[in-house]
């Protein structure tokens, strides 16, 4: 059984989409996206630097454009489930028939520009914290103010605050804890600082009419498998401000019986993560082109 999934913000890199580029339409379908939604991401995917695509506004939808893109070149393939970390919850969405292609490029344009808004209210950040036991460490956490925004399971948790409890946790890091890394995020993501964008996102949705999900939609919420589109819309929007427990969603693919995982464009994140928390499953990152062929015999295999 496939899991496709969709990594979030922070897996972009300069130039990535550059190899995308030269398979057949993909310039094209970029270029309609990009006046759809009013952001050049053929610019941004392939000649803007790395502060430039750091931007919230900028990142989110460029990670679903190129997770679309990517999965698009893989042809007709059915997974058994999807799931997205955090904005690729909606690519995800898209994987799953809830949402167009369309209509998750606008959603996502909408939640970025929200998330940045709501981001620059308030000096805020992030930080991965590696290792350590995951009570201890969310016990910490909360002495000092932060939110675990982000419990992905195979001992990474991600730290969210003001920058002043960003620091504090980097010189009073948790028992047991072996690195602090600050992640180049923008924001406080998924924690109340983020709850200006909710309403945002909420009016955005109410245009939408979503689809039910044609296979496992697999929620950060909880790790649950949604079958109902208007539950997978609605679960996106509160997402923003609520914890990522990617965790529970690996624990879900488990229980699925998932033999393989592909993260689609920019793939390594996920991938990396599931090599440590789900031994046995065979694992792909779609990182470039090269890799399509590769991807193809996983699903031949797998889906």
């Amino acid at each position: 059984m496939l899991v496709l999934v969709a990594p979030g913000q922070g897996a972009q890199t300069p130039g990535f989409l550059t190899p995308w580029l030269e398979l057949p339409g993909a310039a094209d379908r970029l270029a309609a996206w990009s006046d759809a939604i009013g952001l050049d991401l053929v610019h941004h995917g392939t000649e803007a630097d790395a502060d430039a695509i750091r931007d919230t506004a900028v990142a989110q939808p460029l990670l679903v454009a190129a997770g679309l893109l990517s999965a698009s070149a893989l042809g007709d393939v059915t997974p058994g489930a999807v799931a997205g970390h955090s904005v690729g919850e909606i690519t995800a969405a898209a994987f799953a028939g809830v949402l167009e292609d369309s209509a998750a490029l606008s959603l996502v344009r909408t939640r970025g520009l929200a998330m940045a808004e709501a981001a620059a209210v308030t000096e805020t950040g992030m930080a991965a914290l590696l290792g350590g036991d995951p009570d201890m460490t969310v016990a910490h956490l909360e002495k000092l103010g932060l939110t675990p925004a982000n419990m992905n399971g195979a001992g990474q948790i991600v730290a969210a605050g003001t920058a002043a409890q960003i620091e504090a946790l980097v010189e009073d890091k948790p028992e047991g804890v072996r690195r602090v890394v600050p992640l180049k995020v923008a924001g406080a993501f998924h924690t109340h600082h983020m709850a200006p964008a909710v309403d945002k996102l909420a009016a955005a949705a109410e245009a939408l009419t979503p689809a039910d999900p044609r296979v496992a939609y697999v929620s950060n919420k909880d790790g649950a498998a949604v079958s109902s589109g208007a539950e997978v819309l609605q679960r996106l929007v509160g997402q923003v401000a609520n914890p990522v427990r990617w965790d529970l969603c690996m624990e879900t693919f488990q229980k699925l019986g998932v033999t393989a995982l592909i993260e689609v464009c920019p793939g390594g994140t996920l991938t990396g993560i599931a090599k440590r928390a789900l031994p046995g499953v065979k694992t792909l990152a779609l990182k470039t082109p090269d890799d399509l062929d590769a991807a193809r015999a996983l699903i031949a295999d797998h889906a």
